[in-house]
């Protein structure tokens, strides 16, 4: 495609009044994007072509792919929507896009400690077994799934976050890590154009893309009239499977799933539950995973990791991994050498403190105590 074809694109969905459905009902009366574009010049004020050239040029200042409806690369599954974007703004890894098979998980933004850590284990084990993970970068359990696809593959997975703003805006400002680490190892797309703030409107129609791209959705806690539940409806609708983590029947971010397990969704305990289903399970063996419990409440030490010594027969499940960890921040790489888990734990159990604000992520593979 030209840089004017593009630019005409762009023209005519930046255009005031257009959204995806009209975009299409032009193309499609007309028989092409310019003859539509000469259509709503005829109705419309249109966008200004010096817009969507400085658009052109911002994208590329910044390494952002933008990918049309007619681009080889566009994904096929979100071709099928009758409200397909007709851009998207990807940055990262594009060939991720064409992976096989997509699981979203989407959940709760206030999420409790257990319900991050069954997102971000599942996301863990699905990455490892060759699942593309998506989420949309939200608190909660969307940044827990990435995490856990982060983690994954000696902490060289992919995930692909959908956001509702510009893929070059931080949403929210406290995940600044997480999308720097996603930019490194995953991609981020989005609808919306390049510099577009955080407005509430757009975050529930870029759940209909998180859908469309999955081959099913889990919800991992979501309240009965959360955005997680439309997305999961969205992708009932569009022949997607739905698979929902259960909950106790007092919490009320427990409703969700609960209520999308009566209509009909797959009760999900662990990420074989979801294998099972993609039929993956003959050629790929889940790796068994313990869950456990940190002692969350328990004063740690401040050990430098050099005064540690882990005996041979110490359980792997009672090792301390805080004690390890100093102000001063540590290698990962050195930590998992020294610390006596199995790579599995380690990850699971780094993933945890860091959820439980008991550690934060330093430049050049660092992690450090939170004083």
């Amino acid at each position: 495609m030209t840089e004017n074809e593009l630019a005409d694109i762009l023209q005519l969905i930046k255009t005031d009044g257009i959204g995806p459905v009209t975009f299409h009902e032009y193309v499609n009366k007309t028989g092409s994007i310019k003859d539509a574009l000469e259509l709503a010049k005829r109705k419309k004020v249109i966008c200004p072509r010096e817009t969507v050239e400085e658009e052109i040029a911002a994208a590329k200042a910044k390494n952002v792919r933008i990918i049309t409806y007619k681009d080889g690369l566009y994904p096929k599954n979100l071709a099928e929507l009758n409200d397909a974007p007709p851009v998207i703004y990807a940055l990262g890894n594009i060939d991720l896009l064409q992976q096989t098979p997509m699981i979203a998980i989407v959940g709760a933004r206030n999420a409790s400690i257990a319900g991050r850590k069954m997102a971000s284990h599942l996301a863990y084990d699905l990455t490892n077994n060759g699942v593309t993970v998506i989420s949309g970068m939200a608190r909660g359990i969307d940044g827990a799934a990435h995490k856990g696809a982060l983690y994954a593959n000696e902490q060289q997975g992919a995930t692909i976050a959908v956001v509702g703003t510009g893929v070059d805006e931080v949403y929210p400002k406290e995940n600044q890590d997480l999308y720097e680490q996603i930019c490194k190892q995953g991609l981020i797309i989005s609808e919306l154009s390049m510099g577009t703030q955080a407005q509430v409107s757009n975050f529930p129609r870029r759940n209909r893309i998180i859908s469309a791209l999955s081959d099913g959705v889990v919800v991992v806690e979501a309240s009965l009239n959360s955005g997680s539940l439309i997305t999961a409806r969205l992708a009932l609708e569009q022949g997607k499977e739905i698979f929902a983590v259960p909950g106790s029947p007092t919490e009320n971010r427990a409703a969700g799933p609960n209520q999308l397990i009566k209509e009909g969704a797959i009760l999900t305990e662990n990420a074989g539950d979801i294998l099972n289903v993609l039929s993956m399970q003959s050629t790929r063996r889940i790796k068994k995973v313990k869950i456990a419990e940190l002692p969350l409440d328990k004063p740690q030490n401040n050990v430098n990791i050099s005064e540690n010594k882990i005996l041979a027969d110490t359980p792997s499940q009672e090792v301390d991994l805080l004690s390890f960890i100093s102000y001063e921040g540590v290698d990962v790489d050195e930590l998992l050498r020294i610390c006596g888990l199995s790579q599995t734990e380690f990850f699971l159990q780094l993933t945890e403190l860091e959820f439980s604000g008991k550690i934060e992520r330093q430049v050049g593979n660092k992690v450090a105590k939170i004083k």
